[in-house]
């Protein structure tokens, strides 16, 4: 099975699931998933098309992990696209768990992987407008997936359309042999100050996997996130005995206690143990989760909401 956060990641379940499913590795399908987001244009908080900093430029984070000693991650990379193979390659090339700005960088070029122009041209155009002061500079409407709320079932039926993108893309797959895999991949918080590194590549923040046990990814405001470590705290509630649905539960009471989140901020999980359980939970209604299996690729609403009026449309990653 695949578990992603957000109704666009359904086009990398649909693009890895005929591989899982056949006896590929899990490893491999969630890889493949999050590279589908960042290669494509419409999603503005993944990869290219990602909304640049302050400053106007893009800069990606990523994120894979198979096991607490088997996983990988790059922040701040300015050069290079497809940053989950490039976490991959940490993980599996060198002694080191994340490489960061132009380290990162200079590492992809060792590699020979092409350099590639991260900022695209609707990107760059919102942020004029942003910079210009224009509210519809694309920091609203990413809390609500639109995808979803208008009945997006399956992946198929939003091929060719726009898709309005929300925030991180976190996947969770287990292939045929039980083996789960993460990978997380984002642009971070648009227009953030230059050198702002959220959740998304930092192992128990934004994805954390313990064969043992499970794996959770979280999306949303990463600062709350790395607030309370909160991919590795559903993993450690499933640890100790909670379902899936309780771990997501206390992350999001967590965050509410400590933070006391604004109408603005969101924040969605989704927990898996190894046993292929799952749910997933958000602080406010507007959360989706794609969900690949034996019946079908289809984007659903979360388990539970915390609060489930709609929340005022904001964007944080």
């Amino acid at each position: 099975m695949m578990l992603g956060t957000w109704s666009f990641s359904a086009r990398g379940c649909e693009r890895a699931w005929p591989q899982l499913v056949v006896g590929g590795e899990s490893l491999d399908a969630v890889c493949a998933a999050a590279r589908e987001a960042e290669v494509d244009p419409t999603v503005n908080s993944v990869g290219f098309g990602g909304l640049p900093d302050a400053n106007g430029q893009v800069s990606l984070d990523a994120c894979v992990m198979v096991a607490p000693n088997r996983c990988g991650a790059v922040c701040a990379v300015t050069r290079h696209l497809c940053v989950t193979d490039l976490a991959r390659l940490v993980m599996e090339t060198t002694p080191h768990v994340m490489l960061a700005g132009e380290g990162a960088d200079v590492f992809a070029d060792s590699l020979g992987m092409a350099a590639s122009v991260l900022l695209s041209a609707d990107a760059k155009s919102a942020w004029l407008k942003w910079r210009s002061g224009d509210v519809s500079g694309g920091t609203t409407d990413h809390g609500i997936d639109r995808g979803a709320a208008i009945g997006v079932a399956s992946a198929a039926s939003a091929i060719g359309e726009r898709m309005v993108a929300h925030d991180t893309i976190g996947v969770l797959a287990i292939d045929t042999r039980g083996v789960m895999a993460g990978a997380c991949s984002t642009s971070g918080l648009p227009y953030k100050r230059s050198g702002r590194v959220g959740d998304s590549p930092i192992p128990g923040h934004g994805l954390y996997v313990d064969p043992e046990v499970g794996g959770a990814v979280a999306t949303g405001n990463g600062e709350l996130i790395m607030g309370v470590s909160g991919s590795f705290l559903a993993v450690e509630c499933i640890r100790r005995g909670a379902t899936p649905a309780q771990a997501v539960h206390e992350v999001l009471e967590r965050i509410e206690r400590h933070f006391h989140p604004g109408p603005e901020q969101q924040i969605g999980v989704i927990a898996l143990a190894r046993d292929g359980t799952w749910s997933a939970g958000a602080l406010r209604t507007g959360f989706a989760v794609s969900v690949a299996d034996g019946a079908g690729i289809r984007a659903v609403a979360p388990e539970f909401v915390l609060h489930g009026a709609p929340h005022d449309e904001g964007r944080s990653t």
